[in-house]
């Protein structure tokens, strides 16, 4: 589908009337539920079809397995084999934004991960898992990770201000990366589709409309692998955030 407006593809639209209000305001279904919902669909489908068990693995149980084995090998570097208790979060979050990029690529879709609603509301739920867990383990030890070693009486109040600045500064540099890169590629690739739509039906400059087709098959394979690349980071930034639930230390 193209957009003469580039930015209307993003547009969060009504598919029901008001389920119910909440001090005021409608609540309804939307395009963005619709589309989550299809996604939780189709991961649970692929993941049970995929995990039947065969005694010689087909296709879709070796791609699973490879998603797997990817994810349980991110955790573990990142933060280590204690770190394999948050495995299952760490995989739903990955398959999920993964899968959120590169539907939202397909022509008529919509892309979840384009909200900032969304990504904003993944990555505070981490930082409040990390902060619940942190304490819940290691009690007002924790903290301890604010506080850096061999520092001077004089200079650790200010260092520790800037530890925990930049520690609730990540669920905005989490959320803002992703979506960014998703409204920025999105953005682009309509953009240069609807010029080449202009272009077809612009009369003697339909001769050079195939120049900018081939920028938007080029943006699209790029969207592809940022879309890849961008489920990647959120997923090891993740199990770092982890990490520092398990081991506060520096």
């Amino acid at each position: 589908m193209v957009h003469a407006d580039p930015i209307s593809q993003f547009d969060i639209v009504g598919i029901s009337g008001p389920l119910f209000r909440v001090g005021g305001a409608p609540v309804a279904f939307t395009n963005s539920a619709l589309l989550m919902a299809i996604i939780v669909g189709l991961i649970v489908a692929f993941m049970l079809v995929a995990t039947r068990g065969s005694m010689v693995p087909g296709r879709l149980q070796s791609a699973a397995e490879l998603f797997y084995e990817f994810t349980a090998q991110t955790v573990r570097e990142s933060a280590g084999n204690e770190g394999m208790r948050f495995f299952p979060f760490v995989f739903t979050v990955f398959i999920f934004v993964l899968c959120s990029n590169v539907l939202g690529i397909i022509p008529g879709s919509f892309t979840v991960t384009g909200q900032i609603v969304i990504t904003a509301a993944l990555a505070g739920f981490i930082i409040l898992m990390v902060v619940f867990y942190g304490f819940y383990k290691h009690g007002l030890g924790w903290l301890r990770l604010f506080v850096p070693p061999d520092v001077p009486g004089w200079l650790l109040p200010m260092l520790v201000f800037v530890e925990v600045v930049s520690f609730w500064t990540r669920p905005i540099s989490l959320s803002v990366r992703l979506f960014a890169n998703m409204l920025g590629g999105h953005m682009a690739m309509s953009i240069f589709a609807y010029f080449v739509a202009a272009l077809l039906f612009g009369g003697v400059w339909a001769v050079i409309s195939p120049f900018p087709l081939l920028l938007v098959v080029a943006l699209v394979a790029l969207e592809l692998l940022v879309a890849v690349l961008q489920a990647y980071v959120f997923a090891i930034l993740t199990a770092l955030y982890l990490n520092d639930a398990l081991h506060p230390h520096h």
